[in-house]
């Protein structure tokens, strides 16, 4: 047992040591700061000019977004190689910070496409160097206590999902409701306050992690159930190939929203496409690499990499489909979704809300306090930053709760004329037109006055006149303009209040993101219990149970729209589809997430763990970026069926790859060779 280790839990809080918890608010910072921009981010791509979005193209939306969590599961394999190397676990942890707070900073300049791309790209830079590196060095400190590493693990994930909570709940509502750039912005400072709690807080780690730990390399021999006689070394055709495949994959995967966007194609030559050809060459070479390297082993380590490569398999069809959170889901939450409560139903939302925010952060805040009582002294300036992060968080938490009671609906008129046309059957044809500030009303026309109903935090009475924008530009959508924000929009319409309508709220849109990190703290100790009894699924039937929930989540989406109209772009159906499908697909994450990298580690032999490592990673970034693949189809198909069709891919998809995982469970049980 090493000094280090020792003094490493001498300070107890909970039942582990103190430097644990330091690392849980910084992994929940940097959560929070990436869950509140994967919130906002496409849902202000695809928002309208008039409120500060930039009005793009769905498909052009979630093309971005898929490249940039594809990404974000390519650079830790770079940035964990570096910190085993040269750079040590502390020192890449605080570097992927700190380039992750320009990242977040560089977003919150939203005006500028440069700034956007510049933020996109430190954000996947910065996950690079942070994200491996936090849970290795868990693994690092807990090396002489093994017994208390699944609870520390525990502990680390409920951060994780903390973070995501606040983050989703915070950004999102303040980049809906005050501005994009105020969430973006949110997202920068509490990233910058985990970079510094962490900075001034890591002497009490001791040694651990300030130099490459090459001991953290070696995997025991226990762990298989074969040592291999000889290495087996990578050849200057594997390396080369290795180079070959990297560069065409990120070609194609920056491609892909290059060619949308900017309409410049990396892949076509002589106005001829090659972005398929180049995907399915690339995916060849990286098979024949794969295939080369495990048949130069004996026949039970083959075996073992073989199940770790089908088992990489279903990982990428589980992601596609789960990741549609960030994108399509959103859309359908924004666009599709009757987020507008009123009466009793907008009272009980409001207590829930109050309930489900109040709570965590309560239990988060003894959390702290614990830690305040054993190192407050000698980590004051970490401390303070701390709890100066935890004030700033109480002090959203209030404004937002009192800001949902005191945001008003009020019904509206506003001015529209009409316009008669005959069409080629002779019938007569009437048309409305919004009439804006800007509007050259036509002579001889019927002026009509229409309602519609806004919300705002600001008191009206009958007949004050207001200012309020057509969203689509359909008259079918509006929004209330603050003075501050109609001074800035050049076309716009002046309303008139009606009248008050009472206890009527509208959700945000972002809100149902954090249903994720809320069914995970409700049901993981269930599933835990679960993976403890004699009834813990194998492998293969984890990946299909999970899978299955997922399949179910979308089928209640799927249902739910089923009567929206083919090529609908907006809807009102019940948000308690989306609910359910949030529901499951939370239970279908619980049963995939335990089985990942802990069996590349246990199956795969010392000289390939690398190797290995990297087609995994490689199998979660090919998910992340099929997920905004297939979720820009979302257009398309409504166009040509309806959205009903769209989520019945993601239905049918999940639980066809589930029922041919069970059929493969006999054979992954004699692939693994009694590994558990």
């Amino acid at each position: 047992m090493s000094q280090s280790s020792n003094e490493f839990f001498k300070t107890q809080v909970l039942g582990h040591p103190a430097g644990l918890f330091v690392l849980f608010f910084t992994e929940m910072w940097e959560r929070f700061s990436f869950y509140g921009m994967r919130a906002l981010l496409v849902l202000f791509l695809v928002s309208a000019f008039g409120l500060g979005g930039w009005n793009w193209p769905r498909e052009n939306a979630l093309a971005l977004y898929g490249t940039y969590l594809a990404l974000l599961y390519l650079t830790p394999i770079i940035g964990g190689t570096l910190a085993d190397k040269y750079l040590g676990n502390r020192k890449a942890i605080i570097i992927g910070a700190l380039i992750m707070t320009l990242g977040h900073a560089s977003m919150a300049v939203e005006a500028s496409p440069f700034f956007l791309y510049l933020g996109l790209l430190l954000l996947v830079i910065g996950t690079g160097f942070f994200k491996p590196n936090m849970s290795s060095f868990i693994s690092i400190l807990y090396k002489d206590f093994p017994e208390k590493k699944d609870g520390a693990y525990t502990i680390f994930y409920m951060g994780v999902n903390a973070g995501a909570f606040l983050g989703i709940m915070l950004c999102g509502y303040m980049g809906e409701e005050l501005g994009w750039s105020w969430g973006f912005g949110l997202a920068g400072i509490f990233m910058l306050l985990g970079l510094l709690q962490f900075t001034f807080a890591h002497g009490i780690f001791g040694e651990v992690g300030k130099r490459p730990n090459k001991e953290n390399k070696k995997i025991e021999a226990d762990n298989h159930t074969e040592i291999e006689d000889k290495l087996n070394p990578f050849t200057l055709v594997d390396k080369l190939l290795i180079v070959i495949v990297a560069i065409l994959g990120l070609t194609w995967i920056i491609n892909d929203p290059l060619s949308k966007i900017i309409d410049y194609n990396l892949l076509s030559f002589h106005k001829t496409d090659y972005a398929g050809y180049v995907i399915v060459i690339t995916l060849i070479l990286f098979l024949f690499l794969i295939v080369s390297r495990i048949i130069r082993y004996s026949k039970i380590t083959r075996d073992k990499m073989i199940a770790v490569v089908i088992f990489a398999s279903f990982i990428i069809f589980f992601w596609a489909s789960f990741e549609q959170a960030g994108g399509s889901m959103s859309i359908f939450a924004k666009d599709y979704t009757n987020r507008i409560l009123s009466g009793n139903a907008a009272f009980i939302f409001n207590i829930v809300d109050v309930i489900i925010t109040i709570v965590p952060i309560a239990i988060i805040t003894w959390v702290l306090y614990l830690l305040f009582k054993q190192t407050f002294k000698k980590y004051f300036i970490s401390n303070l930053i701390l709890g100066f992060s935890f004030l700033i968080i109480w002090g959203l938490v209030i404004w937002k709760i009192d800001r949902n009671f005191t945001t008003y609906s009020y019904e509206i008129s506003y001015p529209t004329y009409q316009v008669s046309t005959t069409n080629a059957n002779g019938e007569i044809q009437k048309k409305n037109y919004v009439i804006t500030n800007t509007t050259k009303v036509p002579e001889n026309v019927e002026i009509i006055t229409k309602n519609t109903v806004i919300r705002s935090s600001s008191e009206y009475h009958q007949n004050d006149k207001v200012t309020i924008i057509d969203i689509d530009k359909k008259g079918t959508n509006f929004k209330y303009l603050t003075p501050e924000k109609a001074s800035l929009i050049k076309t716009k319409i002046q309303a008139s209040i009606i009248k008050k309508r009472e206890n009527e709220i509208q959700i945000p849109a972002t809100w149902f993101l954090i249903l994720n990190s809320l069914f995970i703290i409700v049901f993981a100790p269930l599933f835990s219990k679960w993976w403890e009894s004699k009834y813990n699924p194998n492998p293969a039937s984890k990946y299909a149970i999970g899978l299955f929930f997922l399949g179910i989540g979308f089928a209640f989406l799927a249902f739910g729209a089923s009567g929206i109209p083919q090529g609908a772009k907006t809807a009102s159906i019940s948000m308690v589809w989306l609910i359910l499908a949030y529901l499951f697909h939370t239970l279908g994450e619980l049963c995939v997430s335990p089985v990942g990298l802990s069996y590349v580690s246990k199956l795969v032999p010392p000289r390939m763990i690398a190797f290995m490592f990297g087609v995994w990673y490689l199998a979660l970034a090919i998910g992340n970026k099929a997920s905004g693949k297939m979720g820009a189809m979302i257009d398309d198909i409504t166009a040509k069926y309806d959205i009903a069709t769209f989520f019945l891919i993601f239905t049918f998809v999940p639980i066809i790859i589930g029922i041919i995982a069970l059929t493969l469970t006999p054979v992954l049980k004699k692939l693994m060779h009694g590994v558990k």
